[in-house]
């Protein structure tokens, strides 16, 4: 790392970090030797603003803006910091470990360039700066990668749900990864994989994978008696080459804009060219969630441990059970279960099933800040975070699919 004050003799400083006190921060160190060597300096907070118009600044691409909770009384100066290195065209990437959000909008909103949580994910540094580099030599757009499908296909693929009985339980994060790590199983016999977003309003999984939202969906579900092969296909985005996505649409549409009818063609589409299909639904009723629970071979419903999720079960049994759907089709899954070694915690969730009548099949742990901060960074756990527990427990539910479905085939 270069001194405090970068010096004229030395070779020019790319970028800085400026923060209280850079040791409160030494994943950032790290990551800033790994991305520039010995090409940038750190600075405290109002040596920034006296080194900003210095000429040594001249040659400076960022500013990588570190803060945490204590910080948050320092607003303005931060603010201040933004303005002057956005006047001399100095990016701005803030690095910040638990500031609230209404924090993080006002520096944003003041002109800040990018945003990376810290603990830093590996890799994410690196990719901000590029990104910065990018938007200074913009290239031409490439175009977005849609799914060629073969005409005729007849696959009739495994449908799986994710239905979250109440907002926060997980659904999308289950829905999400699942299709991921069944797209992952095996490199030698990829089976395809859909994921198919119907949470028409506040679907998120385009968040989730980084993907935008397309008018082509839209478009799509206001007609699917003329849907084609090719018509469905320009609807799904690929992700990494391995899952295709139907995003929600691009725009806030009313859930009852579609019929059963509409989402029973789309799932049919999707089954004959999949081999594994994986729907987020809203977690409201509709009147097509009967076409979805009908369709599906298993419908996972996330819940936790709380009474919200208790009371929420109950209702969605007594809707199912008084229009006689197939509730045999459910399996519940618990979100941020207790520890192996929380006994009592696992007596609450004996009761809380014993209570409702219901089998709590699954169990997922909790997998802290990585869940969330993979999300807003588009990247499935896979890749934000191998060895959390709750990705591994995903992968072995996405393993244990395919190999009862393995069986499934070889005896029919």
């Amino acid at each position: 790392m270069s001194s405090v004050m970068p010096q004229p003799e030395t070779a020019p400083i790319l970028a800085c970090t400026v923060s209280r006190d850079v040791q409160n921060f030494d994943l950032l160190i790290e990551d800033m030797e790994q991305a520039l060597g010995e090409a940038w300096g750190d600075l405290g907070f109002a040596e920034a603003l006296a080194f900003f118009s210095q000429p040594e600044a001249a040659a400076m691409e960022f500013v990588a803006l570190a803060l945490d909770d204590e910080d948050e009384d320092n607003l303005v100066l931060m603010g201040e910091i933004i303005t002057q290195a956005k006047s001399r065209e100095i990016k701005v990437i803030l690095i910040a470990e638990d500031v609230t959000p209404a924090a993080l909008h006002q520096l944003l909103r003041q002109g800040a360039d990018e945003f990376v949580p810290y603990p830093l994910p590996e890799g994410e540094l690196q990719q901000a700066i590029d990104r910065l580099r990018a938007a200074s030599h913009p290239q031409p757009a490439a175009p977005e990668q849609t799914a060629q499908l073969k005409s005729g296909s007849d696959k009739q693929g495994a449908v799986f749900v994710s239905h979250g009985i109440a907002g926060g339980t997980g659904a999308t994060t289950l829905a999400v990864n699942l299709a991921w790590e069944l797209a992952l199983l095996s490199e030698t016999e990829t089976p395809s994989v859909c994921l198919l977003d119907l949470d028409l309003q506040f679907g998120s999984a385009s968040t989730y994978l980084d993907l935008p939202r397309r008018e082509a969906v839209f478009e799509m579900l206001s007609d699917t008696e003329s849907m084609d092969d090719d018509s469905f296909g320009q609807s799904l985005l690929t992700f990494e080459d391995k899952l295709q996505v139907l995003t929600a649409p691009s725009d806030m549409i009313p859930l009852d804009l579609v019929t059963p009818e509409d989402i029973g063609r789309v799932i049919d589409m999707a089954r004959a060219h999949f081999d594994y299909v994986v729907i987020d639904m809203p977690s409201t009723l509709v009147q097509w969630t009967e076409t979805v629970l009908n369709a599906s071979h298993i419908y996972f419903t996330t819940l936790e441990l709380d009474m919200r999720s208790a009371q929420n079960t109950v209702r969605f049994k007594r809707a199912l059970q008084s229009e006689e759907l197939p509730i045999d089709k459910l399996r519940y899954v618990l979100n941020r279960a207790p520890k192996f070694t929380d006994l009592g915690g696992k007596a609450r969730v004996k009761r809380l099933a014993e209570s409702l009548d219901i089998a709590i099949e699954i169990q997922l742990p909790d997998g802290g800040k990585p869940i969330t901060q993979g999300a807003d960074h588009g990247l499935p756990l896979a890749t934000s975070a191998a060895k959390n527990p709750l990705r591994r427990e995903i992968a072995k539910l996405a393993a244990s699919i395919h190999e009862l479905n393995a069986d499934q085939a070889k005896a029919a």
